[in-house]
């Protein structure tokens, strides 16, 4: 499943991109040119605007909550996680990370880090690199705060 959020769940989708799902991203974009992009990428539209399933003939999501964790249930309840064979995504701009070996990125990381991971993930678009940290870690543990659980990063 694709999806692309609306310009009000920026934060919806950094979280489902790091549970691999596809979702675009535009932090300032008409809701026209949004429903033409789900239209021609066949993605659905995810959106607490009540206005564009009425204005636009387009896949939608139609949001209830407003808070991320109800927000989270109502996109995982329709629609479950990717497999644990998916491949990773960005959380910044959604592309599909590239394993890497640790002598590519020692430039791109902290000393810290590069003496303590083994495992690398670089991002082709924007050149992030992830690995298996606190920030993971703490991802993971806000999810089963949440009653959302995750294990497969």
């Amino acid at each position: 499943m694709r999806f692309i959020a609306d310009a009000m769940l920026g934060r919806l989708a950094r979280w489902l991109r790091f549970l691999g799902y596809d979702v675009l991203y535009f932090r300032d974009i008409e809701d026209s040119h949004l429903v033409r992009i789900a239209r021609a990428e066949g993605r659905t539209l995810i959106t607490r605007d009540r206005g564009i399933p009425k204005r636009f003939d387009v896949q939608c999501l139609l949001l209830n909550s407003e808070t991320l964790k109800e927000q989270l249930s109502e996109v995982i309840e329709r629609f479950p996680p990717p497999d644990e064979t998916q491949q990773k995504r960005c959380m910044e701009c959604n592309r599909l990370l590239k394993e890497v070996s640790k002598t590519e990125v020692k430039e791109l990381v902290p000393d810290y880090v590069w003496f303590h991971r083994e495992e690398f993930f670089l991002c082709p678009g924007c050149g992030r690199v992830y690995w298996e940290g606190s920030h993971i870690r703490n991802m993971r543990n806000k999810l089963n705060e949440m009653g959302i659980s995750f294990n497969k990063r």
